[in-house]
């Protein structure tokens, strides 16, 4: 879970507007000038409620921050956005039918989301059917990107219509073994997932790297999602003799993992990647968990001067729920969309195309600009060029940031 100079265009706006319909939707080919605004809807998909709502809310709310903006500054003269956000509940299903019922709706020209790699996956071919671009915030499986055979070097893109903008577990896995194993002179780690396509896929990418700089994978076990009674796995750890837990999965289970552990007497560090980077797995854990760690995408938003402003209008917005750990990526995914709703405007005289899915699919593999995160691109895959990652670590029961760095392979 949980990658650019501004785009500048000239946008030609044409007289004579063919009259909108009541409600202000999008009909094919017509001009954007005039006095009425063709109404562009962005889709949003995340989990809204349930275990992982905070983050879903974030994302929610981000992306309505992003439209709020372009609207306010009429980023695209003649286009007002709006968003549709639906609830996926985490589950691969539920993303699939919204994925359907977004698709139905001609006027979202782009989706952001979802949270999970699992539910991407169940999405993925539908928008790429309809041609309709998909930005995650926060997916991180590789093969979503780079194919099945991503780790056999076979990289092979498979819908042309998936981007991203956060880091992938490629990038987050190693990282967090490299600092296991070097800063924090880790050297026997049991490594614990919950079964899911984002938590599996995270912890064996961990490990292999772990194995590679010379520490030893003492054991493994798994753990099933929305189960709370993880003691036979905590008393694996303590009989095994590891000085470290790596967790591949969220936090709903990731803290009720780490204070299992620490209540068998073994008091050892619990670290897993961005889906444990959350209150709510400090929350879950009856025991202390100081010196539990989490690696997140980018660097820590609240140190960034690039968002110090989506800070500031996101606390103006009176959004009830934080912008959790994807927000300030969120709000990048949804400008993406925006940005390219842009430059094909302004490549068609001030007006949407008939294939304007098509055509803003083909503009956001060509977006650049400077975001909330940093710089804004993609590589040839859809995936983020920003390949920044941070260490978490709890101290005093809450987060704090101990080291980012740029990945380098």
């Amino acid at each position: 879970m949980r990658h650019r100079s501004l785009l500048i265009l000239t946008t030609v706006i044409t007289t004579g507007a063919l009259t909108l319909t009541a409600c202000g939707s999008r009909d094919e080919g017509k001009s954007t000038g005039g006095s009425d605004k063709i109404t562009v809807v962005i889709g949003v998909d995340a989990p809204l409620t349930g275990s992982l709502s905070a983050l879903g809310q974030g994302i929610k709310n981000s992306v309505d921050l992003a439209a709020k903006t372009a609207n306010k500054t009429n980023e695209v003269p003649g286009v007002e956005f709006k968003i549709e956000a639906l609830d996926d509940q985490a589950v691969p299903a539920s993303g699939q039918a919204n994925a359907t019922k977004l698709v139905g709706n001609k006027d979202v020209l782009g989706v952001v989301g979802p949270l999970n790699s699992g539910v991407a996956q169940s999405m993925q071919g539908v928008f790429n059917t309809a041609k309709l671009v998909q930005v995650s915030p926060a997916n991180t499986n590789p093969a979503l990107s780079q194919g099945d055979n991503w780790a056999k070097g076979d990289l092979k893109r498979p819908f042309e219509s998936y981007f991203r903008t956060a880091a992938t577990d490629v990038v987050q896995g190693k990282f967090a073994a490299q600092y296991y194993y070097n800063d924090a002179k880790k050297r026997k780690v049991f490594v614990v997932d919950d079964k899911q396509t984002y938590g599996a896929g995270l912890a064996a990418i961990f490990s292999e790297e772990f194995k590679r700089l010379g520490g030893k994978v003492v054991g493994t076990d798994h753990v099933t999602v929305k189960e709370t009674d993880f003691s036979s796995t905590a008393d694996k750890v303590k009989a095994a003799g590891a000085d470290s837990v790596y967790f591949g999965g969220q936090y709903p289970e990731g803290g009720l993992l780490s204070d299992q552990i620490k209540k068998t007497g073994a008091k050892i560090p619990t670290m897993g990647g961005d889906g444990i980077y959350d209150p709510n797995f400090i929350s879950a854990s009856g025991e202390s968990n100081d010196g539990d760690f989490a690696t997140s995408i980018g660097y820590p938003v609240e140190k960034l001067d690039t968002a110090k402003k989506f800070i500031a209008d996101y606390a103006a917005g009176g959004y009830k729920d934080p912008y959790a750990a994807y927000g300030g990526y969120s709000y990048d995914a949804g400008w993406t969309i925006i940005q390219a709703v842009k430059a094909v405007v302004a490549a068609n005289d001030g007006k949407l195309p008939d294939d304007a899915r098509e055509k803003v699919v083909e503009a956001t593999s060509k977006v650049s600009f400077d975001g909330v995160t940093g710089k804004v691109s993609f590589d040839e895959y859809g995936d983020t060029t920003n390949k920044q990652l941070t260490v978490y670590k709890v101290e005093g029961g809450t987060w704090k940031d101990v080291k980012s760095a740029t990945f380098e392979d």
